[in-house]
């Protein structure tokens, strides 16, 4: 079995399609009134309070209606979309410090963290670098910088990579060709961490090994034509799509350390390109081919599209009219729970049975994705219903950063937000 179909098999787990009726009536509602924001607000948050498990310390919070254990990813999902709400400023600061004290407890001593709940089973059984640990761990420095706080133990797993020729040669044992969708979520897992070592926990020799990344993946494997990497075939609409998802996550490397990006108006052709017959920018690599879009094949296009716009006129009147379809099709995702679909009206398995959620639910990953959908939407289409809302931000390496000029050779290093307030830096020019 290849390792693409493993993963497509893996992300259609418990998928199934929601009563034709049910599913119908939400949509035609969503395309006649559109919901205001206080609405959405209320309606997400509510769910996300709903899945926090409240007998013992605060922040451990559960996937699913269906699910039993809280879950790390859950707890860092949590942190991250009531950030992006402002509602973490409501927070106690015993809940804080609890909250806190909850993730730093899941860090091993090589600076990664753990989910004992979930690791050692589905996509987690090996630990494989897509998806594993170094991907939790992205998620748990944003978690903690939303909170005000920092990983407590080095991230000493980085150590191969920062000796002499070390991560030129793991770069170059990458799927680049093939698989550059997988390819993308390695090296961003890696990177972010390098970067987040860099600047919170004083790591020197992560900046040089960032700008040699930055720099390797600029010369290698990339196609100036497309602005994209690898080898898949870009006139096929799922090859594209793929090319896309992987491009995203190297993107964010970029954008985070002010670095223009490789080819940007080749970039944004590519993108628009992915935008579908319904107005989401899925081609079929999560649904089939109905349409449909997943909350990942949103983002990977909507980001980099929203970000490019500030800093540059190429197509933009294109870009402006290809967001607002797009948000259109996202505002459609919110379930009747107050939750969101990763894809609409589709129960799905984010590789383990305590990460899952039937066709009616919404979930805890999807909830977090989409709404971090929205506030890019925001930033790009100020006069829309969610460029009115302000959206905080955290100034941390990953996905959940936003700048608002142009893109310097430099960036100052970046200081963890303080308790109840985040920053938005000055963006860029460019997840999961």
């Amino acid at each position: 079995m290849t390792g693409l179909t493993t993963r497509r098999r893996l992300l259609q787990t418990g998928i199934a399609t929601a009563s034709a009726i049910c599913a119908g009536r939400f949509v035609r509602a969503g395309e006649s009134t559109p919901p205001s924001m206080d609405d959405v607000r209320e309606k997400t948050l509510r769910f996300v309070e709903s899945m926090r498990v409240t007998d013992g310390p605060y922040g451990r919070y559960r996937y699913a209606a269906g699910s039993k254990q809280p879950t790390l990813y859950s707890s860092t999902y949590a942190a991250m979309t009531r950030h992006l709400y402002r509602d973490l400023d409501l927070l106690t600061q015993t809940q804080r410090q609890e909250w806190i004290d909850y993730l730093q407890s899941h860090q091993d001593d090589d600076g990664l963290f753990r989910d004992p709940v979930i690791f050692g089973q589905g996509w987690y059984q090996d630990d494989p670098e897509w998806c594993g640990r170094r991907h939790l761990s992205c998620h748990v420095v944003t978690a903690l910088t939303c909170l005000g706080a920092v990983a407590a133990k080095p991230m000493r797993f980085l150590d191969p990579f920062l000796e002499p020729g070390g991560l030129v040669r793991w770069l170059e044992t990458r799927a680049w060709e093939d698989r550059p969708d997988f390819v993308g979520n390695e090296v961003l897992n890696l990177g972010t961490l390098m970067q987040y070592a860099r600047d919170f926990q004083g790591e020197k020799r992560c900046g040089p090994a960032v700008r040699e990344l930055l720099d390797w993946m600029a010369h290698h494997h990339i196609n100036e034509q497309t602005g994209l990497w690898g080898k898949l075939d870009v006139n096929e609409p799922r090859g594209l799509s793929r090319a896309v998802m992987g491009g995203y996550h190297f993107w964010l490397l970029y954008f985070y350390d002010h670095v223009p990006i490789p080819y940007p108006e080749r970039v944004v052709d590519s993108c628009l390109a992915t935008q579908n017959a319904g107005g989401g920018f899925g081609q079929g690599v999560h649904t089939g081919s109905d349409g449909l879009s997943s909350a990942c094949e949103d983002i990977d296009s909507i980001d980099p599209l929203a970000r490019l716009m500030q800093v540059s006129d190429y197509r933009r009147d294109d870009i402006h009219r290809s967001l607002n379809r797009g948000l259109k099709q996202v505002l459609r995702n919110q379930t009747e729970d107050g939750g969101w679909w990763f894809v609409r009206g589709r129960g799905f398995t984010y590789g383990h049975e305590q990460l899952a959620a039937g066709a009616t639910e919404g979930a805890m990953f999807p909830t977090w994705f989409r709404t971090l959908t929205l506030a890019y939407l925001g930033k790009a289409l100020p006069d829309s219903i969610v460029g009115r809302y302000d959206w905080q931000f955290c100034n941390c390496p990953g996905i959940q950063f936003w700048e608002t000029n142009s893109v310097p050779l430099a960036r100052p290093p970046a200081a963890p937000c303080k308790p109840g307030t985040g920053r938005t830096a000055p963006a860029s020019g460019s997840i999961m």
